[in-house]
């Protein structure tokens, strides 16, 4: 069942209640999108979370299992790629609950953090693009500091990132 912003927010809500901490908690993907209101909805929730509060995190997650599955990262490392270390500054504030300070990354580190050229995937990358105005040179001078952390070959990294930039941005 997808997740819509108000679902987040609600679920949100309650972990909050379950925290004894302030904890930051940065978006990523989808959940980031749907918070940015550059898509609808999310089929899972995903986030990047500061080393330091991680550990709160999880236990108020183990306390209340929300229904949806919740990937999570730790310090900007997404999957198998890592954002630059202005990611978090960079990122969007989108709302402060008394425990949890939500931010969501910005559409191009959604754009540069999501090559694996699913449909879906070029779908949001399409949407990042046209609804958030990420230029060309935006997407290229971010994926060439992501690039330099990306774990594998290099040149595979840098193919996904002429596709995407052919694909959207060469008439």
């Amino acid at each position: 069942m997808p997740c819509d912003k108000s679902s987040l927010f609600d679920f949100l809500s309650v972990l909050n209640e379950d925290l004894t901490k302030k904890i930051t908690l940065v978006a990523a993907g989808g959940t980031a999108m749907t918070l940015l209101d550059l898509k609808p909805s999310t089929i899972d929730i995903d986030f990047t979370i500061p080393g330091c509060d991680r550990v709160e995190f999880e236990q108020a997650l183990k306390n209340n299992p929300p229904g949806y599955k919740v990937d999570r990262w730790t310090d900007g490392c997404i999957f198998c790629q890592t954002l630059p270390n202005d990611y978090l500054e960079k990122s969007i504030k989108i709302n402060d609950f008394s425990h949890i300070s939500l931010r969501a990354l910005q559409p191009v580190d959604i754009i540069v953090q999501n090559w694996t050229v699913k449909r879906r995937d070029m779908q949001d990358i399409d949407a990042c693009i046209k609804k958030a105005n990420v230029s060309e040179a935006q997407i290229r001078d971010r994926a060439l500091l992501v690039v330099q952390t990306y774990v594998g070959p290099e040149e595979d990294y840098l193919y996904h990132l002429n596709l995407v930039l052919d694909n959207f941005f060469k008439k």
